[in-house]
């Protein structure tokens, strides 16, 4: 088994253990774009408690790598959505998961497709 997927599984169990409903062939497109970040324990997790981490995710991957140009309020509150269906006292939130469910909330797949 590749290291790739290993981390797969990692995060497919996850996804179980923490009955999110998610496309896993989104997730696995989403993982192998997060590229060599995966394997950084500290670039695989996003921290919701983290303004500046939040402040990354809304900048960097909805704006950039998704093409949105919605208002900071309206992208802060899917985020914050993503964070709470995850849940607080998950301390460890993969990116890799974290970044699938904001496609599929925001309706932006054919990124990609």
């Amino acid at each position: 088994m590749s290291k790739r997927d290993e981390k797969l599984a990692l995060y497919n169990n996850f996804v179980k253990e923490h009955n999110i409903a998610l496309d896993t062939t989104l997730l696995e497109k989403v993982t192998i774009g997060l590229g060599p970040s995966i394997y950084n324990k500290n670039s695989e997790l996003v921290s919701c408690g983290k303004e500046s981490e939040l402040a990354t995710v809304r900048e960097r991957f909805l704006k950039v790598k998704l093409g949105l140009d919605d208002s900071d309020e309206l992208l802060d509150s899917a985020i914050n959505e993503v964070c709470q269906a995850i849940g607080s006292s998950v301390k460890n939130k993969y990116r890799a998961v974290f970044y699938a469910m904001l496609v599929e909330k925001l309706n932006k797949q054919e990124v990609y497709a």
